[in-house]
């Protein structure tokens, strides 16, 4: 009977999230309460916080930020390096990054605003949204979960590309090495844009990896078309909607996306060695990636998806659940989130980031009500080592490495 009532129940909140609309109010009123840390509580996780991040990251030259929070207080936030290494401009709290992949929560977060509000259907070819697509049996959710089987724009748009060729050795016998060789003409000069992307498939339509919903594949281009998707039934650029519905309402002041009338504030990131990246082709395209913000609008965003200010916790329950089946190391994807399943551990939601020189993290322990936020404008790869910090709440030595 317990489980019966339990079915009904869900059922009833999916049935309410896909009926809601939430009118020019885009935040909904979902009551939840975290539980108030004491102040003893909180200094020692504070400590053994920075005991961990001093070890893991912050004496092995990190660049960048880090907040780490409980029940909807921060714990610990440290800010290190330059925003801009050649005039010395030191990276501050309000200091926003490249979030790099971490990017997709919010477009996936977007899409199912609209499917809450009955004006995107998940089940959709992607066709229905952007007509002249010429794979017809993509799926808005397929795009959601990686299993859409298409191929990745920084490779089919590249004028150039190694392939696996056959050739001899000084010995005369057959190998295989890679070869450098011209791909087709580019598509266009200078910086391409998302319509750009959907272009080039129409017009050349560029062998997918898999057939749709096979296997998961990994793949930005299934983001730039969502955020064409979301362009399509909001008709609004997508800059401005994620502004106006998401940035906004939420008071993460120091986000935004970088799109192409953003060129002039852009400010590089840099390699391991301290050379900054140049603005390059694929630096305007978003969806994918390009959403710049702070440790602490992250967490406001964080905050938001625990305590159902954006979406419905039904919503979110479906986001979270593995759409593919688990690999031999325990992870998944389900709507715009990594998942590690790890048994007999708590389910864990994150997602890391890599553009140019910046790598990003972002971990979040559902039932321990805890993040991790460490965004990096100087690649090192100790950042992606942030999650074992995970330890600290769930009581448990954390080594698992996570997808990056």
């Amino acid at each position: 009977m317990i489980v019966r009532l339990t079915l009904i129940l869900g059922i009833f909140l999916l049935s309410s999230a896909c009926g809601t609309s939430q009118g020019p109010n885009p935040l909904v009123n979902y009551p939840f309460a975290y539980q108030k840390l004491s102040p003893t509580d909180k200094d020692k996780l504070m400590n053994e916080v920075k005991t961990k991040y001093e070890t893991l990251l912050g004496k092995k030259g990190f660049s960048g930020q880090i907040l780490v929070a409980k029940n909807g207080q921060v714990v610990f936030e440290d800010y290190q390096g330059y925003s801009n290494y050649s005039n010395k401009t030191l990276i501050q709290p309000e200091t926003p990054i490249h979030l790099a992949s971490i990017s997709k929560t919010f477009t996936a977060m977007a899409a199912l605003k609209l499917w809450e509000q009955e004006k995107l259907d998940l089940k959709a070819p992607v066709a229905k949204y952007l007509i002249k697509f010429p794979y017809k049996e993509v799926t808005i959710e397929q795009l959601l979960s990686h299993r859409s089987g298409l191929a990745d724009y920084t490779y089919f748009m590249e004028s150039k590309k190694y392939a696996s060729v056959r050739v001899k050795n000084k010995r005369g016998k057959w190998i295989k090495r890679l070869k450098l060789i011209k791909n087709e003409a580019p598509f266009k000069t200078g910086l391409y844009n998302n319509q750009d992307v959907l272009d080039y498939m129409v017009a050349r339509k560029p062998l997918p990896q898999a057939s749709p919903d096979r296997v998961f594949k990994y793949c930005n281009t299934n983001y730039v078309l969502l955020a064409l998707v979301i362009e399509k039934i909001t008709g609004q650029a997508f800059p401005t909607y994620m502004k106006e519905n998401i940035f906004k309402p939420l008071k993460m002041e120091n986000t935004y996306i970088f799109d192409a009338s953003s060129v002039g504030k852009y400010t590089p990131s840099y390699n391991a060695r301290m050379v900054p990246y140049k603005i390059e082709k694929y630096d305007c395209i978003y969806g994918d990636k390009n959403v710049y913000s702070t440790a602490r609008d992250m967490f406001l965003w964080d905050k938001a998806l625990t305590e159902g200010k954006y979406l419905q916790q039904a919503t979110m329950d479906m986001a979270y659940e593995p759409k593919s089946p688990t690999n031999k190391y325990y992870h998944n994807y389900g709507l715009g989130w990594r998942i590690l399943t790890n048994p007999n551990e708590e389910k864990l939601i994150y997602h890391n980031g890599w553009w140019h020189g910046n790598n990003t993290v972002f971990t979040r322990l559902i039932r321990e009500t805890a993040t991790i936020i460490i965004l990096g404008n100087r690649f090192n790869s100790a950042i992606y080592k942030g999650k074992q910090i995970a330890s600290v709440f769930t009581g448990k030595e954390d080594t698992t490495s996570l997808e990056e």
